[in-house]
């Protein structure tokens, strides 16, 4: 297939979902063992007064700023509290993060205005399977896929190489320097948060930074995500299940709709996202390096009815030519390597060709060994 080219005509959802129509075209609809079964719940987030024990639990909040101060004690409390949200849960959020919050708002804000314009603009930048970077309404090149209920905006950030910014939009005006500030700060959380890992795997706290590429050749790209709303949202899904391919998410959620899922056991928790927050998950990169000790975690998106739901996602990876491996510390005759050495780029050819996938990708490589 040519590479330029998607396998048929780009539906663009948020155009569908404004031409008023009452059911989903069949190429949304979801297997009935795919689609949101605890959708009457789900939807009480919206108003958060869902009193099923479930939708009570929450993944772990993480407060930063214990980190900075001289108590000892606190320190190491969160840091012990990082190790067991990454061991356990593979999600956490933080908050006192240094990132502003005028930022973080500024950010969703100006995003949500690039959404609301004329069609014809968007398409300006419209994306191609090759790079994924511009605007696009599909992960996978798979004819005939069944595909899912959102738009997203795609765009490299690191290494600085890739950085091309005529491939961002020009409207609004201030998108460009909102992304160049946002995109800094964003990728300064990221080191600090893989110090954190690092230290708690017992490598040295830079391990993790520099197996990525080093603090200059790092990899980042961002993906904002728009979830239009849907007249039968019990019948898709806004991103299928899957597990983030690369290093660490940092994501931006929606600040008045709920809409991310985590699995967990048997059940899908729908995550409450905090005032100012980050949500902060480990992708499949880490989980090999990490030789299982922490996990990816296969995560969904529900829409609603009621709202659209703009959020960004910010994908701290490894330089995509870098050979991943687990580390060499971890490895010993009873815990022996589970991976093959594999590049980023390798990896994510996977996703890129199928779309998501659950952890059927970082599972596979098990069965290499």
């Amino acid at each position: 297939m040519d590479s330029e080219k998607w396998p048929e005509p780009i539906i663009r959802v948020q155009a569908l979902a404004q031409s008023g129509i009452t059911s989903i075209p069949q190429r949304f609809i979801k297997p009935k063992f795919q689609r949101p079964t605890n959708f009457t719940t789900t939807q009480s987030f919206l108003h958060d007064h869902d009193e099923n024990s479930n939708n009570n639990l929450n993944i772990p909040i993480i407060d930063l700023q214990h980190l900075k101060g001289d108590d000892k004690k606190l320190r190491a409390e969160t840091l012990e509290r990082v190790s067991e949200a990454c061991r356990e849960w593979g999600f956490f959020q933080v908050l006192n993060h240094g990132v502003s919050h005028e930022l973080m708002k500024c950010a969703r804000n100006v995003w949500r205005e690039f959404f609301e314009l004329p069609i014809e603009v968007k398409e300006e930048y419209a994306n191609s399977p090759s790079t994924y970077e511009g605007y696009g309404s599909r992960l996978g090149v798979k004819k005939g896929a069944i595909l899912d209920w959102s738009d997203y905006f795609f765009l490299h950030y690191m290494p600085c190489s890739l950085r091309n910014q005529t491939k961002w939009p020009s409207l609004p005006t201030s998108l460009r320097n909102v992304i160049n500030e946002y995109g800094d700060e964003v990728v300064k959380l990221g080191g600090r948060i893989l110090q954190l890992l690092s230290i708690n795997l017992g490598l040295n706290d830079d391990f993790l930074l520099n197996a990525f590429g080093g603090e200059k050749d790092v990899g980042g790209c961002l993906r904002v995500n728009f979830y239009p709303k849907c007249p039968q949202p019990d019948l898709t899904l806004g991103i299928s299940p899957h597990s983030d391919p690369g290093g660490l998410t940092i994501l931006l959620p929606d600040d008045f709709v709920s809409g991310l899922q985590v699995h967990r056991g048997d059940d899908w928790i729908t995550v409450k996202p905090l005032p100012n927050a980050f949500i902060i998950n480990i992708g499949d990169q880490i989980q090999v390096l990490s030789n299982a000790i922490y996990k990816s975690i296969e995560h969904r998106v529900i829409v609603n009815s009621n709202k659209d739901r703009v959020s960004l996602a910010f994908f701290y990876n490894p330089r995509s030519d870098l050979l991943i491996e687990p580390a060499k510390e971890l490895v010993t005759k009873e815990t022996p390597p589970l991976y093959p050495p594999m590049t980023f780029d390798e990896y994510r050819l996977y996703i890129r060709t199928k779309g998501p996938c659950g952890k059927a990708q970082v599972d596979s490589l098990l069965s290499q060994k």
